[in-house]
C-alpha cells in the first residue's frame, strides 16, 4: 500500500532544508525551526507532547520545544525525516493529513508559491479525512455547513442549524480551510455575507 505520510514526511524535510531555519511559516509566530521542533517533539518527546492539547502542560511543552528549534538544524530536520522506528505502522494514520498541512504551511508562506499536483491517490486520501475533520474543527460555528468539492463525497456539518453557509474545494484545500487556513486555502464560500465572514475568520482548528 503507498504510504502517502511518508512521501510527504520526505517532501516537508526538503522544504525545510530549502527554506533554511528562519523562515516564515503559517502557523502564527512560527519560524520553520519552530515547526520542526514540534513535530519532532509530537514524535519524539512523550514527556512533552501532551502540552500541545493541555493548558496545564503547555510550559514544559514550550520549553523543550524552543530547546529542540535552538539545535543544529539539519540534524532536526533529519529527526523529522527518519521518524521513530516504532511509529512508523501508525505513520499513515497519524501524518498523512498533519504533514500536507505542515507542508503547505512551509510552501504558501513564501513569496510566490505556486499550487502543486496532488497525487490522485493523496487526494482520495485527503477527501476521506476532510469529513471528519471539518465536524471535529467547526462542530461550534452557529451554521450549516454543506461541504463537496472535486472527488469530494458532499457532506453536511452542524445539521441541525437553520441557516446555511456552502464550502466548495479540492480535498487538500478544505483540509487546509478547516485546520485553520482559510486565508490561504483555494476554497468558494457562498451564503449569507455574515456567515461567510465568521466563517472565513473563525478560529478553526483541531
Amino acid at each position: 500500500m503507498t504510504s502517502y505520510a511518508r512521501a510527504e514526511r520526505a517532501a516537508l524535510a526538503d522544504a525545510l532544508l530549502a527554506a533554511g531555519p528562519d523562515a516564515p511559516t503559517l502557523c502564527d509566530g512560527w519560524a520553520t525551526r519552530d515547526l520542526a521542533a514540534h513535530i519532532v517533539l509530537r514524535e519524539r518527546r512523550p514527556d512533552a507532547a501532551a502540552g500541545i492539547m493541555l493548558k496545564a502542560a503547555a510550559g514544559h511543552t514550550r520549553k523543550v520545544q524552543d530547546k529542540l528549534a535552538a539545535g543544529d538544524w539539519p540534524a532536526l530536520v533529519e529527526r523529522l525525516r527518519t521518524g521513530p522506528l516504532l511509529l512508523r505502522p501508525l505513520d499513515e494514520a497519524m501524518n498523512a493529513v498533519e504533514f500536507f498541512v505542515h507542508h503547505e504551511d512551509v510552501r504558501r508562506a513564501a513569496p510566490g508559491w505556486t499550487p502543486r499536483d496532488i497525487p490522485p491517490g493523496y487526494a482520495q486520501s485527503l477527501a476521506a479525512r476532510a469529513k471528519s475533520t471539518a465536524r471535529l474543527s467547526a462542530r461550534r460555528f452557529p451554521a450549516r455547513l454543506e461541504v463537496s468539492g472535486p472527488g469530494v463525497e458532499p457532506f453536511t456539518v452542524n445539521p441541525k442549524q437553520e441557516q446555511a453557509v456552502q464550502v466548495q474545494g479540492a480535498p487538500g484545500e478544505l483540509i487546509l480551510f478547516f485546520t485553520g487556513r482559510q486565508a490561504h486555502a483555494d476554497v468558494a464560500v457562498t451564503g449569507p455575507d455574515d456567515l461567510t465572514a465568521k466563517l472565513r475568520g473563525a478560529r478553526l482548528g483541531i
